[in-house]
């Protein structure tokens, strides 16, 4: 057989052909590496809510025998669950046309439901005013203020009075309801400003609202059902996909009702046999309301008391009405919670997991551990971290402060539970 010779034809387009080929496996390589479509850039601080992660709380999982998971809620922008109802009712709103663009919402709230309406309200380019019981934590109020919300603390006082905080809170978006009226009134007869007409002088500095304000809005987060869809739209479904509907029980303490009302319903109509529970903290009636069906006696009746100064150090849980949020709930069963257990919770988890979570995140984990003991080992039990420990730092995590309602940590381990 002859030899075969190599020319320089050849050599070339052998050259060619390695050159193509290293081009085409480099492109090969960098499409592998490229980012898939679910982990692109989300849109905006909007976009950045929900799709928490859940995470194993080992401790708690490792002490019970069950798989202990918590909804990282705390990493939302705002700090908290409470992102996603904000979110839910500005949007809602906006679509029905009851809130006006540029428009000021207004809500009672001890907290972080104000901190994410003051966070969220910008990216649709609306105001915030915010009511809040001066008992809160003093740095929830200055977070708000930081956001560029107009804050009023007011005195505690029953639901039933006209200066409840959530009561001001509705009169102030009528106050800019009423004002936005009389503005176009004004601007619809031509030419009179409001300092021409019977010579009235706006000052603007005394007043709560711009007087160009374009109306407001009511959040009222304990009966304005966004927030139930909140959570029935995205929380639940969320946690339903990230246990692969693995989950044998869902537990949660209720404010307003939004966070356990959604979750619960979503859960048990994907499966009816998951068991879902509340935790409620001192002083709230509805414990007695799912274990006993009566909401409270006619001597502790909310209407005929003022609010008790101490029934909780915990904030933004228990309450003492049926909300139209909470109505929404499916409900296995309730827990009871003290004050004591949430702050040793607080400390053990912060100890053995680094968790440094808020109040009504640690009342939870109580709660967690309690459906642990009740439905026995082998199960995997989902809770709600509504937010972190920095907005509690002068209540919950003051030593002075705790010493005064006799609630200095003091247990090694979960001994406060009955957990060895």
């Amino acid at each position: 057989m002859a030899p075969v010779r190599i020319t320089g034809a050849m050599v070339a387009a052998i050259s060619v052909t390695m050159a193509l080929l290293s081009v085409v496996l480099y492109k090969s390589k960098k499409t592998k590496t490229a980012l898939p479509s679910n982990k692109n850039p989300r849109n905006g601080l909007v976009g950045a809510i929900g799709n928490t992660p859940l995470i194993r709380i080992n401790s708690l999982s490792d002490a019970t025998g069950c798989e202990i998971l918590g909804k990282c809620e705390f990493l939302n922008p705002g700090g908290s669950v409470k992102d996603r109802v904000a979110v839910k009712i500005i949007e809602e709103a906006l679509e029905s046309g009851d809130l006006a663009p540029g428009g000021v919402v207004t809500e009672g709230s001890a907290g972080s439901t104000a901190i994410s309406l003051a966070t969220v309200a910008p990216a649709y380019g609306c105001k915030c005013h915010v009511v809040i019981p001066d008992d809160a934590a003093i740095e929830k109020s200055q977070i708000l203020e930081a956001l560029g919300a107009t804050v009023e603390r007011v005195r505690p006082v029953s639901i039933t009075h006209r200066d409840h905080f959530v009561n001001i809170a509705r009169r102030r978006a009528s106050e800019a309801n009423e004002l936005a009226t009389k503005h176009r009134k004004d601007e619809q007869k031509n030419c009179k400003t409001l300092e021409q007409v019977n010579g009235f002088h706006y000052d603007e500095e005394k007043q709560l609202f711009p007087r160009n304000c374009p109306g407001g809005y009511f959040a009222d987060q304990f009966e304005n059902l966004a927030n139930f869809r909140a959570h029935y739209e995205g929380t639940g479904p969320e946690i339903w996909e990230q246990t692969g509907g693995n989950v044998d029980a869902f537990v949660a303490a209720a404010g307003t009702g939004g966070t356990v009302a959604g979750a619960s319903k979503f859960l048990q109509e994907r499966n009816p046999n998951i068991k879902c529970f509340l935790i409620d903290p001192p002083g709230s009636g509805l414990f007695n309301k799912i274990t006993r069906g009566v909401m409270y006696t006619k001597e502790e009746a909310e209407g005929r008391r003022l609010k008790n100064p101490f029934d909780t150090i915990t904030e933004g849980i228990g309450i003492n009405r049926l909300t139209k949020n909470f109505l929404m709930a499916k409900l296995d069963g309730a827990f009871r919670g003290t004050d004591k257990e949430a702050v040793e919770m607080s400390r053990f988890l912060m100890k053995n997991d680094g968790l440094f979570l808020g109040s009504s995140s640690a009342m939870n984990c109580v709660g967690a551990v309690r459906v642990a003991q009740s439905i026995g080992p082998g199960h995997t039990i989902v809770t709600i971290l509504c937010d972190s420990g920095m907005r509690h730092l002068s209540k919950f995590y003051n030593a002075e402060y705790l010493s005064k309602f006799d609630l200095t940590p003091t247990a090694c381990g979960l001994e406060f539970l009955g957990v060895g």
